[in-house]
């Protein structure tokens, strides 16, 4: 895994772009920012479209690794992430019922003519691994209900879209 850089320059080209934030990820270059509506410059995704857009690569990518792998007929994955924050005492499953945690829900879309035991095997696999183990492990390092709240609430949105 390459290094991350973050730098931010305050808008130092005369833009009003003060959260704007310039990140290095190994070769490639990536601007971060806030909407308008916050006082952005809206010159780039928000830190929480960023964390959503590394889950769905993670996600469709170990999903074609997994069919490619089997040499199932999987044409493409579109794989759909919603952000809200709800609040805790409607969280059936969560460890801390106060306050508000985040929720991502993930919709899953399959083409190809996979059978329905290729599609839940493909649904079981996005559960494990990636993305959902880096969540889970954050809870371990911080011992921060939040994140561990954030890892059980993506693995358990897992749907299909039969297309």
């Amino acid at each position: 895994m390459g290094a991350v850089a973050a730098d931010s320059d305050s808008g130092s080209d005369g833009d009003s772009g003060k959260f704007r934030t310039r990140l290095t990820v190994g070769h490639h270059a990536i601007l971060a920012d806030e909407p308008e509506s916050v006082k952005g410059a809206n010159r780039g995704p928000n830190p929480y479209a960023m964390l959503k857009a590394a889950l769905g690569a993670c996600t469709s990518m170990t999903l074609r690794m997994y069919a490619d792998r089997k040499n199932w007929p999987l044409e493409s994955i579109t794989v759909r992430l919603r952000h809200q924050k709800i609040h805790a005492a409607d969280c059936e499953n969560c460890e801390s019922t106060t306050g508000k945690i985040d929720e991502i829900e993930r919709v899953l879309e399959f083409e190809g003519e996979l059978t329905d035991e290729q599609r839940q095997k493909m649904l079981d696999t996005t559960e494990q691994g990636g993305m959902n183990e880096v969540l889970a492990r954050l809870y371990a390092v911080t011992e921060n209900p939040k994140h561990l709240a954030l890892s059980k609430k993506f693995n358990q949105q897992s749907y299909i879209t039969h297309l």
